[in-house]
């Protein structure tokens, strides 16, 4: 096999297991499409002519490519695969979207490799509801306003999680009025909707921020959701809209040196509540070791009138998702820390994008 063939190889491989997941998570459409892109890739067609000029990491990275192309069908520049998108008011039922998309391909060659060098940038609203309970155990717990610090945060989104709503089983909590609504999120248990909650201050950190103010902002935050999970856009729209006026400050920084500055002093009066999802799997087992250590340094410095907890939703210690694995596409664990005191609880674990929630804590 030639040099080039083994990059095609590898190249279709990797759109293969994207494929995978995206079969395995809820977006068939997505899945067939990666495969045909895959087939393509290995025919050396349009796929492969716009991805191939790219180093392995790149062509690892499929979700690129899909997010380059649904850019184009949310901007009204490719009008021949919109009526195959849901995200723009298409169907499946339309047919095939794989001869559009691979006009796309051929066409716009040059506006899709643009895409490519965009990193992936999703905000899962849906894993508010996941992280839901944590908060609303450490506000029952220290009985003090929270003050919020997301590591990862993307857009900020998850940050205005308290101006969500959440509705399970005749109960309720959140703005009644909230574009963002989740209907019975919770399979298992319910955690305590009854705790009301203040939250004084949010601010995250990512290396790559996106402005949700913005058109450019909003629109790149789209063009990630997959096409065919319209309940996914819909809480991602509604999302942007509570953005434009609940404030969240935002900081294009590296977690750990911006979660040790964030850290340094105990404040009093206040709950300082560190949390993120699906982020320690992007991270060295030293950078996972540092993270721990800094809130371990700050848990010893936290007392009863300045907690300090530590909430996330990742996947298991140790474990690499895999589509068809063992830990598969989930569930994520969902375990609070809570600082004086420092016991570790698992009390929830979720899919991937949030619902379904299985609560387990107190």
């Amino acid at each position: 096999m030639s040099a080039v063939d083994q990059r095609r190889e590898a190249a279709a491989r990797s759109v293969l297991d994207q494929a995978a997941w995206c079969n395995a998570l809820g977006s068939p459409m997505y899945g067939a499409l990666l495969e045909r892109v895959a087939e393509d890739v290995r025919d050396g067609g349009p796929a492969w002519r716009v991805m191939g000029g790219r180093d392995a990491k790149d062509i690892a990275d499929p979700l690129r490519l899909l997010g380059a192309v649904h850019r184009l069908v949310l901007t009204a520049r490719a009008p021949d695969l919109a009526p195959f998108y849901p995200s723009v008011g298409g169907s499946s039922a339309a047919g095939d979207p794989w001869p559009a998309f691979r006009s796309v391909l051929d066409e716009q060659a040059d506006a899709v490799r643009e895409g490519l060098v965009r990193p992936v940038q999703t905000n899962e609203v849906g894993r508010c509801a996941a992280l839901l309970g944590g908060f609303l155990l450490i506000a029952r717990e220290t009985r003090l306003p929270l003050v919020l610090a997301e590591m990862g945060a993307s857009a900020g989104l998850n940050l205005r999680w308290d101006r969500y709503r959440y509705e399970s089983g005749g109960a309720a909590w959140g703005d009644p009025d909230s574009p963002v609504r989740f209907s019975e999120p919770f399979a298992s248990g319910r955690p305590p909707l009854e705790v009301e909650v203040e939250v004084i201050e949010r601010r995250g950190c990512d290396l790559d921020p996106v402005d949700p103010l913005t058109e450019e902002g909003r629109l790149t935050l789209l063009s990630f959701v997959w096409p065919d999970q319209t309940e996914r856009l819909e809480r991602l729209r509604g999302a942007l809209e509570v953005a434009g006026h609940v404030p969240a400050q935002m900081e294009r920084a590296e977690g750990a040196e911006w979660l040790e500055r964030a850290l340094r002093e105990p404040r009093n009066g206040v709950a300082t509540v560190v949390f993120h999802t699906v982020v320690e799997m992007y991270l060295s087992p030293e950078a996972q070791g540092r993270l721990r250590g800094i809130l371990a340094s700050a848990g010893e410095r936290a007392t009863p009138d300045a907690p300090v907890a530590w909430l996330k939703m990742e996947h298991l210690t140790g474990s690499k998702p895999e589509p068809g694995g063992p830990t598969g596409i989930g569930p994520r664990n969902v375990h609070l820390t809570v600082w004086p005191g420092g016991e570790e609880r698992a009390i929830a674990t979720a899919a991937p994008h949030g619902p379904p929630v299985f609560w387990h804590g107190p």
